[in-house]
């Protein structure tokens, strides 16, 4: 209980606890989100950390007077609760008394209390601190959060242990110019491409791992789908028969992310107007056969695909199969990383694998090469020299079981569950070619 000019009240945030106390008097600690003005009474709708709730004041029910209120004040209010089915939650607040905490200096630069923002994604971008206030652009952020939940849970309960792998390292895990360097000391160093390395080594000790973590890529792309640090999350398994263990990890895994969204983010994804997919099995086809089936529409590329071949290839699975998801498997080996398998039936494609959703690719994964000798013959192939990649290739040397996992990119995932149209708009405070602030 605490107390506000002498007379207590119970402090809560949770709208289930302000529903269990109806009719009786609470405090809460908010913000002035917006406030309309009426001929007799004023509504004032605060805003706490997860939910918009509707304050009504009138002047002769009030100790304070409302003129000393705006936008953007934080407050700690007292009021009787009191039912209403018009109002958020069903629930209204009769305000007896508040206390500013604090008052702005300034009027908001955006449209904060607008169901959206109705500005540009630059302006959004610019003005993040106060964007992120809206309830719209909030939800967003809540939803990854639970993306996050969900995918941690998953791993746990499957026998998975999380990890912490270092971000600042000797070598990049994908090898190539899209690395960022580092002044370490005066020695080289680079910012982490991967926990590829590190997922690997842990899998000798622990069978199972997942991480959650950012990843940098130094890529100079201006796209509605690139970031140059996001977030991965990854999971590596061993004692696997093929890559389709890795594959049916991964459904299974966002089967039960969507399960737990549904069930711990309703109001936010009624907020965003999400539509979850639906996962019963996501279908699987080759490279050379998602080629075949978009041939004529795009796959001009004979060893990738185009983010137009994406797009043609998820379409297809939805009209076809029912599906939103679709996995494409066996891409040429050349064009995959040194540690990926070959096929043994045809070494000119790797064990490795893309799930694409609603047009894009939001996961990497395959089947890893575990023997010393062919991870050593591997990295000749290509270009590669061994010695520099000791501590690497000691996880070989010292025996590895069979194993291979992936990583998924969170805020391409995030973007596409809810159908938005920029990954910057899935990312607190985005990273790209052109943006180091805020």
């Amino acid at each position: 209980m605490v107390t506000l000019d002498g007379i207590s009240a119970k402090k809560t945030m949770n709208i289930e606890d302000i529903k269990q106390n109806l009719d009786s008097t609470v405090m809460i600690e908010a913000c002035v989100h917006k406030i309309r003005k009426m001929s007799e009474f004023s509504f004032i709708v605060l805003r706490t950390a997860k939910y918009l709730i509707q304050g009504i004041y009138e002047k002769e029910k009030c100790q304070k007077t409302i003129d000393d209120l705006k936008e953007g004040c934080y407050i700690r209010v007292r009021g009787h609760i009191r039912e209403d089915e018009r109002a958020n939650y069903g629930i209204e607040l009769q305000i007896t008394d508040f206390e500013i905490l604090s008052r702005p200096d300034s009027e908001y630069p955006l449209n904060v209390s607008h169901k959206k923002l109705g500005c540009g994604l630059e302006a959004n971008l610019d003005n993040r601190s106060v964007a992120l206030r809206n309830p719209y652009e909030k939800a967003v952020f809540k939803i990854q959060e639970g993306v996050v939940s969900g995918f941690r849970e998953f791993m746990l309960k499957e026998g998975f242990t999380q990890v912490f792998t270092p971000k600042i390292v000797a070598h990049g895990a994908e090898g190539g110019a899209n690395i960022f360097k580092l002044d370490y000391f005066n020695q080289e160093a680079y910012l982490a491409q991967s926990p590829q390395f590190y997922k690997q080594t842990t899998v000798a000790f622990f069978d199972r791992v997942f991480e959650i973590a950012p990843v940098y890529r130094a890529e100079k792309h201006n796209t509605s789908r690139h970031l140059n640090e996001y977030i991965g999350l990854d999971f590596e398994m061993g004692f696997i028969d093929t890559m389709y263990d890795i594959m049916q990890m991964e459904t299974a895994m966002l089967k039960y992310v969507l399960d737990y969204l549904s069930k711990n983010y309703e109001e936010e994804l009624k907020t965003l107007g999400a539509e979850l997919p639906v996962i019963d099995t996501i279908p699987s086809v080759t490279f050379m056969e998602a080629l075949e089936l978009i041939k004529g529409k795009g796959g001009k590329n004979k060893y990738d695909l185009e983010p137009e071949d994406e797009v043609l290839l998820c379409d297809y699975a939805k009209e076809n199969w029912g599906s939103e998801f679709i996995f494409i498997t066996h891409f040429p080996a050349s064009k995959r990383p040194f540690y990926a398998m070959n096929d043994k039936e045809d070494n000119r494609f790797a064990l490795s694998f893309d799930l694409l959703f609603r047009g894009l690719e939001i996961t990497t994964g395959g089947q890893r090469i575990h023997d010393y000798k062919e991870q050593v013959a591997k990295m000749k192939e290509m270009g590669m020299h061994p010695e520099e990649f000791t501590h690497y290739l000691n996880i070989h040397k010292y025996g590895m079981p069979p194993h291979g996992g992936l990583g998924i990119g969170l805020e391409r995932l995030v973007m596409k569950l809810l159908n938005l149209s920029n990954i910057r708009q899935a990312s607190m405070f985005p990273r790209d070619v052109h943006r180091l602030e805020p």
